[in-house]
């Protein structure tokens, strides 16, 4: 472990975090980490826990780790994206070279009414995002 820890530590839960203040200023030097706030990454709330009053210096490391880890995961978000690009590429070379009639029969409907629903969504949005180009 670092000789210095974080002054903050946030506990990742789906839809944010739950912030503690972490402290081994003890006489045991055992460290202690106490609640102090839940933040909702969706819509950035900060909520204080039970008593404890945030200071501003909470408060702006809670809102400087919301916005980090609203990056994060939009980097995530487009990482993904890209990896469902090669696994389509890896399926069409499944599909083609390896794939037994039994196994087409198995993902072929499943995959054509994704895809279709996929391509759909994407022709609408770059048809819109072309639409509104064009009106400005």
């Amino acid at each position: 472990m670092t000789e210095t820890l974080p002054e903050y530590y946030f506990r990742v839960r789906e839809n944010g975090a739950m912030v503690f203040r972490v402290n081994a200023e003890n006489r045991m030097r055992r460290i202690e980490m106490d609640q102090i706030a839940v933040v909702n990454i969706k819509n950035g709330e900060i909520k204080a826990h039970g008593q404890t009053e945030l200071s501003e210096a909470d408060r702006l490391a809670i809102s400087n780790w919301l916005e980090a880890r609203r990056a994060e995961l939009a980097a995530r978000d487009i990482d993904d994206i890209l990896r469902t690009v090669d696994r389509l590429n890896l399926t069409a070379v499944w599909a083609q070279q390896r794939a037994t009639p039994e196994d087409l029969e198995r993902v072929s409907d499943a995959l054509l009414l994704a895809m279709h629903d996929l391509r759909s969504v994407l022709v609408r949005k770059k048809s819109d995002h072309l639409r509104k180009g064009n009106e400005e």
